[in-house]
């Protein structure tokens, strides 16, 4: 224990600075678990240890720092406040380092603060006269002594009024003295981003002593703020946040009216660019706890939300409109905030806000900017967003009254205008004190439909049906058919017209047809659509009146439509289908920029795709089609609604203009330089000549006159504006096809939204096959020009509806007999295009279809019946290819071989024959894998290709074509016994004719067929043995025994070693299966040899360390003889191979070990090194009979079928004798004699390690001592 104390008390004044608060909390916690330990020994410990008076200058730091962190030690151990004899000698301790501020700052004041926090009433007082002086301008001076202070009045009020007397704080004298203290309690904590505890106890105090509105307005408002110091404002926030559970309502709008509120609105105004600090994330944490807190006060929920949205900049809320601490409101403090916004919304009260403008605004003299027009404007927009906002974080079924007051509201206003008030409708009772101008309906109208997009998706589950059983929709569609019925009291902003009253008449009776049968989910789709396009009516009456009237016939054709749908179309055959007109409507709704008409349009055509025609089909196809001229008239209109931009961003549109005109100005002079019109040049030298400025060489003595210079300046000004208006219109033009383009690409994304409902909804549709051709178009042109975000999502959306839905999808179609033959020839169609492509991944996609197609054919039975393919399998007659396995009565396909394997063979022959083929070969692998029977009949134009004329590259690919496919399982169940044979035995020639030329390559294409061929030589010699093929493999041997020796010269050489070590690792892998065992390589043999031959391991040991120069070391001990043994094992284990565990690495090391030993002049008993007389190095383990009994046995097998003997052609036959005859734990060469001067290294490299107990002297002897033991 003693040792242990001493160890801690020592480390507490270390050097490091992170180690000290380690030492002391280690401290603390043997105190606190051995607590008949005393502190004041512990106490005089340390202060002996770390003595202030006679530690040296350059000490003093580490041990004041000693001092401070024993005594908070002391503090954290819990057992300092019960002991008054210690705490007394502490705080003397505490208050004598407080003295050296220039090292601790004021960390020991705040240490004895902390400390007094937790003392009893009673050694508090006792305590308090040594720590606390009489003097108020003291207290006053330092944080630390007023937060001292602050802790007396709090605790011993008495014993503090006895010492300084009656003190009053918030003075007049007294005031700016608590600034200046703040203002250095401010600067104290700005890392720190906290409230500091002495400001909150002010706060205290004066609200406890009725002072708040003094304290506030000239400590807060008026003394910190008028610093203009950043640190002092947060201070002033989180002092604001800190108080609001405090403060009662009356003080709350004290300070929500004041001119701190206002500078904070400022600071949130101003705080935009990404390196200022924002505090609204830390003020929204406050709000949000003192809202949670008082859930049973819904009065002062109330008056701090509406205080806060109440600070606006010229009429807008600070706040966001979605600000989430509205969450925490109760029911009432929601309704009443609802109802205020409401309130305001009709009739904004401008004076009621705490309104400002910044310093940038009020430069600003454009009387626009400061009308109370505006103000009202910017502040409607706001609250219609923020009762938009609300809703959209509610739970439906708590708040559902609120919720449909809230639709009510934003619906009734959008569209609609009282005459004259009724009790029957709230809304028409409501009046504005200034009027609706048509910008902030449309305003109004925006927020409507987006709060229809939330009722309709956000809460469709759930909360979509209301009690009656009827949508919101619905709900709000009966609240404006009551409207329209009210005439006298209530007009619509757009008068319908007798044919649009009467579109809306038929809606509502569709809409109950449609209630009636509201079981069926085609149905429910429908009476969303009718819905939403009846809610449109209001917005868009001439364009959704005859879209209501196709929708309704269309929904009455398809809910009476019966299965004979054949004679319905044959007695009206000028009608067209209901599905096609569906399909119109749905592509006019999609041309909208609408999230929830997109929504909508999905599910209606998830319902209406089983009844899908070419003819509609094809009217989605056209608008998606790539290659469709731009100029073309087309029936669906794509809207935009950027066009129109909304008044809050009027600043910011003339901050950009002014901004955007300088570039404009520059791209205008590098367009009049780029590109100069022909004619505009004439018309310049015309006008030039005109006026004499193009004379000749006879008039350069004349010169113009006033009045004909002052012409030509006038046709030239004219001129030249005439050209900037040509230049500028192309500009616009330029602009306008750009932006066309952009809306007509996002036109196409919300069309394809329909296209993968079909492939998703019906992938068994033979319509679903017409869909190929388009979408790799769409693919085809989009990766040609997808330069633009628009032309990118087009083509990751399109590739992924191809890939994923449908060539993955599980399901496919299954009727297909009447279109068979075209089937065929889109697959050869598919497979050309593949083939001609530019790009790879272009030709991916339309090789991938083609796959597809066969999988479709394949899935499609023939037309002839199972029985009799059946009779013809029993009976015998069809023998064309027997499988391996079990003989299973196959269903018959509509795939023909015949047909198919023409179109792939030709592609596969240009793959391995052209220079830039786009075809890649994980596409033939894939089809190999899919069509084994396919497979059968390529196969031989890939072996033809493994040797020849053709090119290394395709040579190599080739033979990896043959490596991954033969492994096929299928494929081998193609081919009968003698067939798959003499494959096997073809594909080995070849293999073995490219093998002629091994460890001769120049390029990198002949590098890749080297390897490649020995890659599919080792999957050949796999498939042999697995399946004991009677093949031949003595040539191979030859070849590749008579290739060893230019493969060893290239790795010892080191060219394209990656390359040549992994080619080399191939050989040999085929080597070894054909029975000859890897040699052993001389590489790392003579890395070892050369460094132990030219000099002696401890002079290498040294030189790498480089301490001293020869001249400097003290001379040695021991014997020249003792050195070497010493350093023999240094040397022999300093290799450059990494230690390793496991048995075959220690024996290779131990090998080493001998090796070396041998080199040194060590003597070495039975080492296998010595009796070896070949001149190859020994082989890494025992020769392959002595590994196993099971590869002893293949060996021997593959020996037999080879005609040729079992053995290594490299190895000696005495060497394996030898091997044989060891005695197992003599196999690594390890001698009796090597083991002391080994153990004497070892220690030796031991204490070489660093160490602070123990001397030079000491190690020397304690090396001597261990080296003599035996």
């Amino acid at each position: 224990m003693k040792y242990a104390l001493k160890r801690l008390i020592t480390g507490l004044g270390v050097g490091r600075e992170t180690a000290r608060p380690c030492y002391s909390l280690a401290l603390a916690q043997l105190l606190q678990s051995f607590e008949d330990i005393p502190l004041c020994s512990i106490l005089q410990q340390i202060q002996e240890k770390h003595d202030l008076q006679k530690v040296k200058k350059a000490m003093m730091r580490p041990a004041l720092f000693a001092n401070l962190f024993g005594v908070l030690a002391l503090f954290q151990s819990g057992r300092l406040v019960k002991d008054s004899e210690a705490l007394m000698k502490s705080v003397k301790l505490l208050q004598a380092l407080a003295q050296h501020c220039n090292h601790l700052q004021e960390q020991p004041q705040k240490a004895l603060v902390d400390i007094l926090s937790e003392v009893p009433e009673a050694m508090l007082q006792e305590v308090l006269p040594k720590v606390l002086t009489p003097d108020l301008n003291s207290v006053l001076g330092s944080p630390e002594l007023l937060e001292l202070f602050l802790l007396a009045h709090q605790k011993v009020p008495a014993k503090l009024e006895k010492l300084m007397g009656s003190v009053n704080l918030f003075s007049d004298e007294n005031i700016p003295s608590l600034v200046t203290v703040l203002k250095m309690t401010a600067a104290s904590v700005k890392k720190e981003r906290k409230l500091p505890a002495v400001a909150l106890d002010l706060l205290r105090l004066a609200l406890q002593e009725d002072k708040f509105p003094r304290f506030w307005k000239e400590v807060v408002e008026q003394g910190l703020l008028k610093k203009q110091f950043w640190p002092a404002s947060y201070l002033c926030y989180r002092l604001l946040g800190a108080a609001l559970p405090l403060l009662s309502k009356e003080q709350l709008q004290l300070v929500m009216r004041g001119d701190l509120i206002r500078h904070y609105g400022e600071h949130m105004i101003t705080a935009k660019f990404p390196n200022q600090f924002k505090f609204a994330p830390e003020m929204n944490e406050y709000v949000g706890t003192f809202l949670e807190g008082c859930r049973d006060d819904p009065e002062r929920q109330l008056a701090v939300v509406v205080a806060f949205t109440s600070v606006t900049n010229q009429g807008l809320p600070v706040v966001p409109t979605f600000w989430r601490v509205v969450r925490f409101l109760s029911a009432p403090a929601l309704r009443g905030y609802v109802a205020w916004l409401r309130d305001m919304f009709l009739q904004p009260d401008l004076d009621s806000l705490v309104d400002f403008s910044t310093s940038n605004q009020k430069k600003t003299q454009d009387a626009s900017l400061h009308g109370t027009e505006r103000a009202v404007f910017r502040l409607r927009k706001w609250i219609i967003l923020r009762l938009v906002s609300i809703v959209d974080s509610l739970h439906m079924e708590k708040e559902e009254a609120l919720i449909e007051e809230v639709a009510r509201f934003c619906f009734f206003h959008s569209f609609f205008e009282t005459k004259k008030p009724m009790s029957q409708i709230p809304e028409t009772e409501q009046r504005f004190s200034f009027p609706m101008d048509s910008r902030a309906r449309e305003v109004v109208s925006s927020a409507f439909f987006s709060l229809l997009q939330t009722l309709s998706t956000q809460f469709r589950q759930a909360l979509e049906q209301t009690q009656d059983r009827q949508p919101w929709t619905y709900r709000l569609v009966q609240f404006a058919d009551m409207l329209l019925n009210h005439s006298r009291s209530v007009a619509p902003l757009t008068p319908f017209t007798t044919q649009q009253r009467q579109a809306w008449d038929r809606m509502l009776q569709t809409l109950k047809e449609l209630e009636a049968r509201s079981s069926e989910a085609k149905a429910t789709a429908f009476q969303h659509l009718l819905l939403l396009v009846g809610i449109h009516l209001f917005k868009s009456p001439a364009e959704s009146c005859d879209l209501l009237g196709d929708i309704q016939t269309c929904i009455k054709k398809s809910l009476v439509e019966k299965t004979r749908r054949t004679r319905s179309k044959a007695t009206n055959p000028q009608e067209p289908p209901w599905v096609e007109v569906l399909v119109e409507i749905l592509l006019a709704l999609l041309a909208q920029p609408s999230h929830l008409i997109r929504q909508v349009a999905r599910s209606v055509f998830s319902h209406i795709c089983s009844h899908l025609t070419p003819r509609a089909l094809q009217l989605i196809l056209d608008v998606l089609n790539p290659e469709q001229s731009q100029d073309e008239d087309d029936n669906v209109v794509v809207t935009d609604d950027s066009e129109k931009q909304p008044e809050n961003e009027e600043d910011k549109s003339e901050d950009s203009e002014d901004k955007n005109s300088e570039s404009e100005e520059e791209s205008d002079e590098e367009e009049r330089d780029g590109d100069v019109d022909p004619g505009f040049r004439e018309q310049l030298m015309a006008v030039l000549q005109a006026g004499k400025a193009l004379g000749g060489v006879d008039d350069e003595e004349e010169e113009l006159g006033d009045e004909a210079m002052m012409a030509l300046d006038q046709n030239l000004a004219s001129l030249f504006a005439e050209q900037k208006l040509r230049i500028q219109a192309r500009r616009d033009e330029k602009n306008k096809l750009q932006k066309e383009k952009a809306i007509r690409r996002d036109f196409q994304i919300r069309v394809l939204d329909l296209i993968e409902v079909l492939v998703t909804k019906q992938p068994e549709n033979p319509l679903v096959l017409e869909l190929l051709e388009p979408l790799l178009n769409i693919i085809r042109c989009s990766m040609r020009t997808s330069s633009t975000k628009q032309e990118q999502d087009l083509l990751h959306k399109t590739a992924r509806i191809f890939t994923h839905h449908l060539c993955r999808s599980r399901h496919y179609c299954r009727d297909v007999s009447n279109c068979v033959e075209t089937l065929y020839t889109q697959v050869e169609r598919l497979v050309k295009q593949a083939s001609h492509q530019a790009d790879s991944s272009i030709s991916f996609y339309y090789f991938n279809a083609s796959l597809y197609l066969l999988r479709v054919l394949k899935g499609n039975t023939a037309e002839r019946s199972t029985r009799k393919t059946q009779k013809k399998e029993k009976t015998g007659t069809d023998t064309s290819s027997k499988p391996k396995g079990p003989k299973v009565a196959q269903t018959p396909t509509c795939l023909d071989l015949s047909l198919v394997t023409p179109i792939y063979s030709s592609a596969l022959s240009s793959f391995l024959t052209k220079r830039n083929s786009p075809l890649t070969a994980p596409m033939f692998l894939s089809l190999f894998s899919r069509y084994p029977m396919l497979c059968k009949s390529l196969l031989p134009i890939v072996v033809q290709h493994v040797t020849g004329q053709t090119r290394p590259r395709h040579q190599a690919q080739a033979c990896l074509l043959l490596q991954k496919a033969l492994p096929i399982r299928e494929l081998r169940l193609c081919f009968e016994d003698p067939e798959w044979e003499h494959l096997i035995g073809q594909i080995l020639a070849k293999v073995t004719e490219n093998l002629h030329a091994l460890g001769e390559a120049q390029t990198k294409s002949e590098h890749l067929k080297e390897r490649s061929s020995l890659e599919l030589l080792n999957t050949l010699f796999r498939i042999i043995n697995h399946e004991k093929l009677a093949v031949d493999l003595t040539g191979v041997r030859d070849v590749l025994q008579s290739q060893q020796a230019n493969l060893q010269q290239r790795v010892k050489q080191g060219e394209h070693s990656t390359g040549s070590t992994r080619l080399y690792d191939l050989y040999w892998q085929a080597m070894k299966i054909l029975g000859v065992q890897r040699p052993k390589s001389e590489k790392k043999k003579d890395a070892m040899e050369v460094p132990s031959a030219m000099q002696s391991p401890v002079s290498m040991k040294r030189k790498k360390k480089g301490f001293l120069p020869e001249t400097k070391k003290r001379k040695k001990r021991k014997s020249e003889g003792t050195m070497q043994e010493e350093g023999a094992k240094p040397a022999a284990t300093g290799g450059d191979q990494p230690p390793s565990t496991g048995k075959r690495r220690r024996k290779r090391r131990r090998a080493k070990v001998a090796g070396q030993a041998q080199v040194n002049g060590m003597p070495v008993a039975n080492s296998p090194a010595t009796k070896s007389p070949a001149p190859e190095p020994p082989t890494t383990s025992p020769s392959p009979p002595a590994e196993s009994p099971k590869l002893h046995k293949k060996n021997r097998k593959l020996s037999q079928v080879n005609g040729a003997a079992p053995g290594s052609p490299t190895e000696p036959a005495g060497e394996k004798q030898h091997q044989k005859e060891l005695p197992p734990k003599e196999i690594s060469g390890k001698s009796p004699q090597s083991a002391l001067p080994r153990k004497r290294a070892r220690l030796c490299l031991a204490s070489r390690s660093p160490s602070l107990l123990q001397s030079g002297a000491k190690k020397k002897k304690a090396q001597l001592r261990k080296g003599r033991k035996p």
